[in-house]
């Protein structure tokens, strides 16, 4: 059996809309259910519905063979899995945003609030450039509005968040989507039905083994 490890929410029903479609069917799923494992109707594949931070920790000690996360999750943290494909879901982008209309100020180090602070750290060392983080855990937006920092760095998709909040992308820097990582060992003994399950996200692009 292959254990998938699914990040709950909009990918989790993207995936599993994919597998269904190969034929891979999981009788008692439903996005209304409050079940967080499912077995398909021939006992070959089981998923595993876990926040998208988890995901990967899963697949890396090995109690998920696959799993499908977001990109932003693997850049953030270093993991020894390999990244299979980009599967084309969950497109969105990593930004700088700031309140709109307002100037970046000067003399001084930029303060930046974001819950990815080893990203918004790397892209401004890209920059030549020394920031303050300040890591949070929720409402980001909420941070140049208080005071807390000068600007965020944070996933945008539609944008409708920021403008409602007063804010505005300033600087989009990172394209993201979900991936398909894999257990090192799985991928060697159980490559089989893992090829099973690439080809049914087909409209993904390969990426190589990170």
């Amino acid at each position: 059996m292959l254990h998938i490890a699914l990040a709950k929410g909009r990918i989790s029903e993207q995936v599993i809309a994919f597998l269904e479609a190969a034929g891979i069917h999981f009788p008692e799923y439903n996005e209304t259910s409050r079940k967080l494992i499912f077995v398909d109707d021939t006992d070959s594949f089981k998923i595993t519905l876990v926040k998208s931070p988890d995901v990967p920790v899963y697949v890396e000690r090995g109690a998920a063979d696959v799993g499908v996360v977001g990109k932003d999750i693997l850049e953030e943290h270093s993991y020894s899995l390999y990244e299979i494909c980009d599967l084309g879901v969950g497109r969105c982008r990593m930004a700088v945003a700031g309140i709109k209309g307002r100037s970046l100020p000067t003399g001084r180090r930029l303060v930046v609030g974001t819950k990815y602070p080893a990203i918004a750290r790397k892209y401004y060392a890209s920059l030549g450039e020394r920031v303050d983080i300040v890591p949070l855990n929720g409402s980001v937006e909420l941070a140049p509005l208080v005071g807390l920092s000068d600007v965020i760095v944070d996933i945008v998709e539609s944008g409708n968040t920021l403008r409602e909040n007063g804010l505005e992308a300033l600087t989009f820097f990172m394209d993201l989507s979900a991936r398909l990582i894999v257990n090192k060992g799985a991928f060697r003994f159980k490559r089989k039905a893992i090829d099973r399950i690439i080809a049914c996200t087909k409209g993904g692009t390969e990426d190589g083994m990170d």
